[in-house]
């Protein structure tokens, strides 16, 4: 045993649990335990500008990479509600982000003092764990526990708060014999296994809804696997889309009320037997559940019990890992398949393909200012196969949904069910230092760029280079849309006369000059004819400065993006495409290099 500080202590349990990187922002109540990281210099720390940013940017680090888990650092009381929006999107997405706050000391946490709040009950109800750590040797034995749990199950944020006597004081630890608590992961049967391929194989038109926990499982190939080897359509959630290629034969769309695809929609209607994998049935992907349901059977795993039921009821149940899950399939399906059972299924993928490539929406429009959807065919165009694209909520974020194509798991970074304003630009930075090789694309609207715009500057400071797209309408538009059912738009515009742009004509922030003010470099765009030649210059820009490049699309104010209250009966506000020519990248998938 060795002598030595809590906090001592706990690089150790970091460097164990294979934490090697923070985001976070230090102050009085934290110090300790950055001076213990200061000593220790095995964590490289990113200083960011607001604590809610530096936790978002866990949350990118933590979704960009299977196995990996961001780390966010914040002094104590307005640093740990700071985080409280990160924990509640991680928390609803499944996605572990361990949040460590300092606070007052033990004495003096009944008195009011300075900066102590009772974060552990503000933090409990959005995390699988909070706690505030009142002995100092249970520190290790509760970052333990807490990447054991972030681990197991359905995985999930934990808040430690360390009392700043807590975090000096002096225990004896053994980092020599320290071992991380293997995870526990539930585990379908063969026999459950065996009885949904059954199902799979009796119904004449089934499809595969792929969620994120299929992601989170790292089984996106086993996943591909087994829909390969029963030929059956895929339809993936917005946190599963990218588990399957875009342009894969069983790929047959997304569906929902916002963030879907015609032919994907069409599809799930045509549909007689629906089979999720790790997915929750969301409200925005399922529209009521009568409709969803109605003549078709339900067939659901996750790992997470109260999941099961919990949106529908299904016909078969299963509680279990994905990948353990899907292991058991593709045995019992290759059974089947060795005895001559597996129907042939080629008459419905084609059925499928067919309304892939008919049931499309128009992008190619010449108009200015420019329509969003010119601007989707246009980044599809440029950023092709290998691009991941980061972005939160709002009518970009739905638009970019219906109209990019993704090609691989971990491509589509989106926080789906939470969707904070300001989530984009932080994470997309998280994005880069957990993949630095990849091309990741944050999107944006003008309102989600402004709520958390001073991040830029993290990414001036540690050369983090990345293509941020914001498509600009001087508008809360997404609000503004639904504020339609009430014949008003009240309170949703941001459009003004900046009295030092006449260029901006009334559309109000320089998010140029901001940006270069940040120590970013930045592009504006009037016409569609130069958004492609802004996204050439974006590139070089980034690979020449290695700083985050802005290319700022002035769009019409009002574009209403295609939604509904019902999955089958989505609004198509535009134009639907008439010919192949009219969304050319939505089919024409052999322009991607």
């Amino acid at each position: 045993m060795t002598r030595m500080t809590a906090v001592e202590a706990a690089m150790h349990v970091l460097e164990k649990e294979g934490v090697d990187t923070a985001f976070g922002v230090p102050g009085a109540a934290i110090n300790p335990f950055y001076n213990a990281m200061r000593k220790h210099g095995k964590i490289t720390h990113y200083l960011a500008r607001h604590v809610e940013g530096a936790s978002h940017m866990a949350e990118g680090y933590t979704r960009a990479k299977a196995g990996n888990i961001g780390m966010c650092l914040g002094t104590s009381g307005p640093a740990g509600t700071d985080m409280i929006t990160a924990l509640y999107s991680a928390s609803a997405d499944s996605i572990p982000i361990l949040c460590i706050t300092g606070q007052a000391p033990r004495a003096r946490l009944h008195k009011e003092d300075f900066q102590a709040v009772d974060i552990q009950s503000i933090a409990g109800p959005v995390t699988k764990m909070a706690v505030t750590v009142l002995e100092p040797a249970l520190v290790p034995r509760v970052l333990q526990q807490a990447f054991h749990l972030m681990r197991s199950g359905r995985p999930g944020p934990v808040l430690i708060d360390l009392p700043y006597d807590v975090q000096m004081a002096e225990i004896e630890f053994d980092p020599e014999t320290y071992q991380s608590l293997p995870p526990y992961k539930p585990c379908a049967t063969m026999a459950q296994a065996k009885k949904a391929v059954e199902m799979l194989m009796a119904a004449d038109r089934p499809v595969l809804v792929v969620g994120g926990g299929v992601l989170n499982a790292d089984a996106t190939e086993l996943f591909q696997r087994f829909a390969e080897l029963t030929q059956v359509p895929v339809i993936p959630t917005l946190m599963g889309w990218g588990a399957i290629a875009d342009d894969h034969p069983l790929m047959a769309g997304m569906v929902g009320l916002q963030t879907s695809h015609r032919y994907g929609n069409a599809t799930l209607l045509a549909s007689d037997l629906v089979f999720g994998i790790g997915n929750r049935f969301a409200n925005r992907h399922t529209g009521s559940v009568d409709k969803y349901t109605a003549g078709r059977k339900i067939i659901h795993i996750d790992i997470e019990p109260t999941q099961i039921g919990r949106v529908i009821c299904p016909d078969l149940g299963i509680v279990s890992d994905a990948g353990e899950a899907l292991k058991l399939l593709i045995d019992a399906a290759q059974e089947m398949k060795n005895a001559g059972k597996l129907p042939c299924r080629k008459a419905w993928v084609e059925d499928c393909q067919q309304r892939k490539r008919t049931l499309l929406r128009k992008t190619h429009f010449d108009n200015v200012p420019v329509k969003p959807q010119r601007v989707y065919e246009e980044m599809n165009r440029a950023f092709g196969r290998s691009a991941t694209y980061v972005t939160t909520i709002g009518l970009s974020q739905i638009a970019a949904a219906q109209m990019l194509h993704v090609f691989g798991p971990r491509r589509w970074i989106n926080c789906g069910q939470a969707g904070p304003l300001g989530w984009t630009l932080p994470s997309a930075l998280g994005v880069c230092v957990a993949t630095p090789k990849a091309q990741v694309i944050g999107i944006s609207g003008d309102y989600d760029f402004q709520f958390m715009i001073e991040e830029l500057a993290v990414g001036a400071q540690f050369k983090i280079p990345y293509i941020h797209v914001l498509v600009n309408n001087a508008y809360l538009g997404l609000i503004r849309q639904s504020q339609r059912a009430f014949d008003m738009d009240y309170c949703v515009q941001l459009a003004f006369d900046n009295i030092n742009s006449e260029e901006l004509n009334g559309y109000g922030v320089d998010h140029v000059k901001v940006a270069e003010g940040l120590g970013c470099k930045a592009i504006r765009v009037f016409k569609p004819e130069d958004i492609a030649p802004a996204f050439a210059q974006a590139k070089v820009l980034r690979d020449q400065f290695s700083v985050p490049v802005v290319v700022e699309i002035m769009l019409e104010r009002v574009t209403n993006i295609s939604m509904g209250g019902e999955i089958d009966s989505v609004n198509e506000f535009e134009p639907i495409a008439d010919s192949v020519e009219d969304a050319p990248t939505h089919v024409s998938f052999m322009e991607y290099k």
